[in-house]
């Protein structure tokens, strides 16, 4: 039986006009990275399990894709651990490895290895494919793009305010207009917690808070009251939830209600600088509002967070997010070396431009000229002249075959190449080619010897 050609689930062919969109999307993105002084590295596809597993939270880890073992690897297979159900111990006997879930953890990695050839503060950005085991939807793939950038080396507030400008540089480049970029502070949520009695629960109470865009306040309370929160706690959340106005505002109103708790004032202490900081050299494109709903689930961060919000009428989910991740190298045995980083969502940003017809018309260049194929003696001495605009970089191509001129002129029609030259055995007796304009239809004739500098 023939294989039915399909692509696997979450995953896309992309057709000519398709990667010259994307081309034009990652030259933007890498445009606006080197401007601020980031350089480009790459990392494996796949790293070893033990480096992806344990830093994205139980939620993150069923998302990673393993990669069974091979060869006399596989024969090693615990399968009593996998009739005990000990399912970890399982994954662990049958897979050494795993695709990346993100460039993040292989980027930390990649910094405590080499951590004697960089120079510090580091300031990298990549962009390259990562995969997660979910369930495919509207912008959601298994396999898909990332476009990061990271600062590592030090600690300084100044760093948040250089990724957030990034943001807003990037989305002004790209004429996405209002975009929001949503922040909080892990040690808010961490006073809130505090504040709730909560400590010793805080990943339950960020991973609930988290899906509030999906479940709604009653669906995290629901949550949440599964995790052992009492109803006076949720009261209290109910409350913080309701602080209204801007986002100085909200930060005055979550200082009187944090007032005992140390880590919250800390982090809202942070927040204060950046809106400070913006407020006198104000974002162009783009528009800073503080979000206390705002958690991102990801275990490592632990100060400033962002989401990047695309227009309103664009129904599409965040198209980016980051922040800082002190620990997160630690993982590596590399200390006290704090990191902040934001991520483009390079797909959904992708689907954000092509609802509001921002992507140019003209990205697809199409070859220049067409060279007819009349047979015999004629089509050599054409592929000759053909050679000689292709070393000036003059795009063109022959037709394979010597067809009915009709067929020729289609295929020049449908390729949207403008020029077609016309060489057969009268032209060769006059030393002379015909050039076709498909747009208008006229032809002229003109000496060969001419040729290069007609279409040159």
């Amino acid at each position: 039986m023939p294989i039915k050609p399909a692509t696997s689930k979450g995953t896309r062919d992309f057709s000519s006009e398709e990667l010259a969109k994307r081309n034009h999307l990652k030259n933007i993105l890498q445009k606006a990275f080197e401007c601020f002084g980031f350089s480009p590295i790459e990392t494996p596809t796949f790293e070893r399990l033990e480096t992806l597993t344990g830093v994205y939270g139980e939620e993150g880890d069923r998302l990673v894709f393993k990669i069974l073992n091979s060869g006399d690897k596989i024969k090693k297979a615990d399968t009593e651990a996998l009739f005990q159900g000990e399912n970890q111990k399982f994954i662990r006997s049958v897979s050494e490895k795993a695709l990346r879930y993100d460039l993040t953890v292989p980027f930390a990695r990649y910094v405590a290895q080499h951590q004697n050839e960089i120079t510090f503060p580091f300031r990298r950005y990549q962009i390259q494919p990562v995969w997660r085991a979910d369930r495919p939807q509207h912008g959601r793939f298994q396999e898909f793009y990332q476009c990061d950038a990271d600062i590592v080396g030090e600690r300084s507030l100044w760093q948040e305010i250089e990724v957030l400008s990034l943001y807003d540089r990037a989305f002004a480049d790209l004429a996405v207009p209002d975009v929001v970029l949503k922040v909080n502070h892990r040690k808010i949520l961490a006073g809130i917690a505090g504040l709730l009695g909560a400590e010793s629960s805080l990943v339950d109470f960020t991973v609930a808070l988290d899906k509030l865009d999906k479940i709604g306040t009653e669906g995290v309370f629901k949550e949440l009251t599964t995790k052992g929160f009492d109803e006076q706690s949720l009261k209290i959340l109910d409350q913080l939830l309701s602080l209204e106005g801007d986002m100085e505002d909200q930060l005055n109103g979550l200082k009187k209600l944090l007032s005992k708790q140390p880590s919250g004032l800390e982090g809202i202490k942070e927040l204060e600088f950046i809106h400070t900081q913006f407020k006198d050299n104000p974002l162009q494109a783009t528009n800073l509002k503080f979000d206390l709903t705002l958690a991102r689930g990801l275990h490592y961060y632990t100060g400033m967070i962002v989401e990047v919000a695309p227009p309103a009428r664009v129904k599409m989910g965040s198209i980016g997010g980051g922040g800082r991740y002190d620990d997160l190298t630690g993982v590596f045995g590399l200390k006290n070396m704090s990191g902040i980083g934001i991520s483009f969502g390079f797909e959904r940003i992708y689907l954000v431009m092509e609802a509001l017809d921002l992507f140019p018309k003209t990205l697809l260049e199409s070859p220049q000229v067409l060279f007819a194929n009349f047979g015999g003696v004629a089509v050599q001495a054409s592929y000759s002249h053909l050679h000689k605009l292709r070393n000036r970089n003059i795009s063109c191509e022959l037709y394979p075959t010597e067809a009915k001129l009709k067929k020729q002129l289609g295929y020049a029609n449908a390729k949207k190449i403008n020029k077609v030259v016309l060489i057969g055995s009268e032209e060769l007796d006059q030393k002379s080619f015909v050039l076709k304009n498909m747009e208008t239809g006229e032809q002229s004739s003109h000496p060969l010897s001419e040729m290069v500098n007609i279409l040159s």
